[in-house]
């Protein structure tokens, strides 16, 4: 997570939603955690070996060949990591985390934690028939003014994000039960955040930070493209990031596994509604 001024503005709000999710026959695996944990731990401090670990583990979860690409990024040492998820439909949904870091601490927290789910969540969902095509993408260089996620929207042509259904992004996980930034989210990807949450019974709760940072999400908001971000940042654990203690010490493993399990759900339930038809909210 980029972070600006230090004046820290959080707002904490309980989401709650009655779900047809059931109904909707959302078909998903489970990564084992203790894969989850391994890739965690596969967090090292220089970008350039971040990203080829990233590479590795896309390769691991079985995307590989042509569903895995590194798209060059201008002003940037080291490529944007982007595995492909292709569905029968022309509908997309891009599932961003950057895994770049700061030069303070090991950046497990930040972003680490996001970046290593990514390929998880590929692997939850590439075994069964997909409607909407998933674009999972390692943005490089976030903690350099979103360098990496701003060029991959600025090549985008006005048809490619007419597709892009929604942009859902990760960053900072862990620390806390799951969070959504409210303020920022799409209404409706954040009703069907709710409803998967209330769904699985795991806790899902809203804190905002607009004014303590700035997230990979914020080209596709400019682009008119719906985002959601997750994160477990509280008031509390804020200062955490971009220091010293980011590290695997302040990962709280149970929270942080239940953040993926309740992803991969997320994902399959907008597999199925945004799938559905172009008029069909989530």
């Amino acid at each position: 997570m980029k972070t600006g001024m230090f004046r820290s503005f959080f707002r904490f709000v309980l989401l709650a939603g009655s779900l047809p999710v059931a109904a909707q026959k959302v078909d998903y695996a489970k990564v084992k955690a203790p894969v989850l944990e391994e890739r965690l731990h596969r967090a090292v401090d220089k970008t350039s070996d971040r990203e080829q670990t990233l590479h590795e583990l896309f390769e691991d979860a079985g995307c590989k060949e042509e569903a895995l690409d590194e798209q060059r990024v201008k002003g940037s040492r080291t490529p944007n990591v982007v595995c492909t998820l292709k569905g029968s439909e022309e509908a997309r949904v891009v599932v961003g985390a950057h895994y770049d870091k700061v030069a303070n601490g090991h950046g497990v927290i930040d972003n680490w934690t996001g970046a290593s789910l990514l390929p998880s969540l590929y692997q939850g969902l590439r075994d069964k028939p997909r409607r909407v095509t998933f674009v999972f993408i390692g943005f490089t260089d976030e903690e350099k003014g979103l360098v990496g996620s701003r060029y991959y929207v600025s090549r985008l042509t006005e048809e490619d994000k007419a597709k892009i259904r929604a942009m859902v992004n990760l960053d900072s996980l862990g620390l806390s039960d799951t969070k959504v930034w409210l303020t920022r989210a799409d209404k409706n990807l954040a009703s069907a955040a709710a409803a998967v949450a209330h769904s699985l019974n795991l806790p899902l709760a809203a804190v905002n930070v607009d004014r303590v940072g700035e997230s990979d999400s914020r080209p596709f908001v400019d682009a008119k493209i719906p985002v959601i971000d997750f994160h477990s940042v509280t008031q509390e654990t804020f200062p955490i990031l971009h220091s010293t203690r980011d590290g695997f010490p302040a990962v709280h493993l149970q929270e942080y596994e239940n953040s993926y399990y309740f992803l991969v759900a997320y994902l399959a339930y907008l597999d199925v509604r945004l799938g559905a038809s172009p008029q069909t909210p989530p």
